[in-house]
């Protein structure tokens, strides 16, 4: 086996989505020569999404693996290292900054930019990723247009499902809520709105069982819902079936290091990508639980790499270089 090797950088970039793809590019056009580590997700999560209609610039449907390969192209072409590791500890305490990789390798950088991104939580059904991009998605905003007078389902009863119910209803005929409760944990104001929506009707006390669907080409025709209180199972037709239970931000590293929401996300200070300690930013989905796009996160890695800059410049000013 080689030996451990140490990587520096004036700006070290955690993850390999549109954040940190982003970040890399404005980075290595300010000539910092920054450092991107895949992750364990190389390109995030636009690399399991079919087709993208959203991105602005591309008049025809894209493919997500394919937009990120081109966004991953553009900074090695000015001037991005990327480097295959996963990173499975740091050290915030002192500058440089420092990273352990899973590979035995060492990283360390002046700046830190993470990017490590968030995941949708899935239920585990062999049916469900079997269909996912075929049917069944985690993101409403993302496929909804695709069922233009259509039937869907939402599987959840938090604010992630009722907000994307609410969504649908721009686009599907109708939108039936799946909850395995007999009421929501929504926010009150959300829930109003559902329960006025003469497009969505709730089925209660019901959890997901099978995705059912046709093999060539695979395409969702329907679900198969398990009454959680009798075990009684029924079939209903369907075209296509969001689970909405929310999101995981990929935040394990930081706890106890970087300040964080109680669902985990890192929080940055107003108007900027700055976290609690200085040198050390956060960009997309990691930080927004909001928005969650791909354009928001290519937006967020844009700041922190601006941000960044700035910081290095004005550290070098102070230095009296």
């Amino acid at each position: 086996m080689p030996a451990p090797t140490h990587h520096h950088s004036k700006v070290l970039i955690l993850g390999s989505g549109p954040a940190g793809c982003t970040a890399a590019i404005y980075a290595a056009r300010a000539n910092l020569a920054p450092i991107m580590v895949h992750g364990i997700q190389p390109g995030g999560q636009l690399t399991i999404t079919t087709d993208v209609e959203n991105y602005p610039g591309f008049a025809d449907v894209i493919q997500g693996p394919w937009l990120m390969s081109q966004m991953e192209a553009q900074a090695l072409h000015v001037g991005t290292t990327l480097l295959h590791d996963h990173i499975i500890s740091v050290d915030f305490t002192k500058r440089p900054f420092t990273c352990k990789g899973d590979s035995g390798d060492s990283y360390s950088g002046d700046t830190i930019i993470i990017c490590t991104g968030a995941q949708a939580r899935w239920l585990g059904l062999p049916s469900e990723a079997k269909f996912q991009g075929y049917g069944v998605s985690g993101c409403a905003t993302c496929d909804g247009f695709f069922y233009k007078n259509r039937d869907v389902l939402v599987i959840g009863g938090g604010n992630s499902a009722v907000e994307e119910a609410l969504y649908l209803t721009n686009h599907a005929d109708k939108v039936t809520v799946i909850h395995r409760r007999d009421h929501f944990r929504a926010e009150k104001i959300l829930q109003d709105r559902l329960f006025r929506n003469p497009k969505i009707n709730v089925i209660w006390d019901h959890a997901l069982d099978e995705v059912l669907g046709t093999e060539n080409p695979l395409s969702v025709t329907g679900a198969r819902l398990k009454n959680v209180k009798t075990g009684e199972t029924q079939v209903i037709a369907t075209h296509g079936i969001f689970i909405a239970i929310g999101h995981t931000p990929n935040t394990s590293l930081f706890k106890e290091i970087l300040d964080m929401d109680h669902e985990g996300y890192l929080v940055t200070k107003p108007n900027s990508t700055a976290t609690n300690i200085e040198g050390i930013f956060a960009a997309g989905d990691v930080q927004d639980k909001i928005y969650r796009q791909a354009v928001t996160a290519a937006g967020t890695g844009c700041m922190a790499a601006l941000e960044a800059e700035r910081l290095l410049a004005s550290r070098n000013d102070t230095a009296g270089h």
